[in-house]
């Protein structure tokens, strides 16, 4: 088993090892991974935080050896908390990185890191604090920046800055956590999950406060949750059909 490490900003994982395949996820800086599949041009890798599989580009990534793998999976990531930030890297370049980024893989890499970081678990308060960071980030299949993310990209990563694992998507979220009968009982933090008209988990976002939900849709964007689903103050109609409130960190 061969074991990497992301040293670019973003890179997109595919679906198929072919440029022109479904991004089905993003790397971000410093995450690690396990090598499952090698060929000439491609890697297929499954990500060390939450398992996910795809194609990565060879040219894309670092290999590493198997005790830094096993190094970087026992200390807690210390996440970049800016939109924006930068590692120094050789020859006095720069290279751009943005929230989420796992910075303590920098040692490893011979980068330098002076911006801020998240390393610890919060309470659940503060999730709409982060979420609001995305507010206005425009919908992308596969993202998970504020550059471009979907919707169990977004609420993954929200969690995540907060000291949280929850899967990457939203059918796999909503397999997580306690159910809720009505919305009455959510609290901020809490998420809804929404289904097709076959019934399939389609959409995921994060409750607020007031009958309001923070949601991935177009751009992220803040729009009223009721009883029927998403209710979008633009349309004037409801976009999402509620399926199920989970409540994935406890009281």
């Amino acid at each position: 088993m061969n074991y990497g490490l992301c040293n670019l900003g973003i890179v997109p994982l595919r679906l198929e090892p072919a440029d022109t395949s479904e991004m089905v996820s993003q790397v971000l800086y410093g995450e690690s991974f396990k090598i499952i599949e090698q060929r000439k041009k491609w890697s297929k890798i499954r990500l060390a935080f939450d398992k996910y599989e795809g194609w990565i580009d060879n040219k894309q990534h670092l290999e590493i050896s198997e005790n830094d793998y096993r190094t970087l999976q026992e200390v807690t990531p210390k996440l970049s908390s800016d939109l924006v930030d930068f590692m120094s890297i050789e020859n006095e370049q720069l290279l751009s990185i943005c929230l989420g980024s796992t910075v303590n893989s920098a040692n490893l890499l011979g980068h330098h890191f002076e911006g801020k970081y998240h390393n610890s678990k919060n309470e659940k308060s503060e999730l709409i604090k982060t979420a609001l960071l995305y507010l206005n980030a425009p919908y992308l299949w596969g993202g998970k920046t504020p550059f471009g993310i979907d919707c169990s990209g977004f609420t993954q990563m929200v969690y995540k800055l907060n000291g949280h694992k929850i899967s990457r998507d939203a059918s796999e979220q909503a397999s997580q956590g306690e159910p809720l009968s009505f919305i009455e009982e959510s609290e901020p933090g809490d998420l809804a999950f929404f289904d097709n008209a076959e019934g399939a988990i389609v959409h995921v976002g994060i409750i607020m406060a007031d009958h309001h939900i923070i949601h991935a849709h177009g751009k992220v964007r803040i729009d009223r949750l009721d009883h029927t689903g998403i209710f979008n103050y633009e349309l004037r109609k409801h976009s999402h059909k509620l399926r199920v409130i989970k409540r994935i960190i406890p009281e």
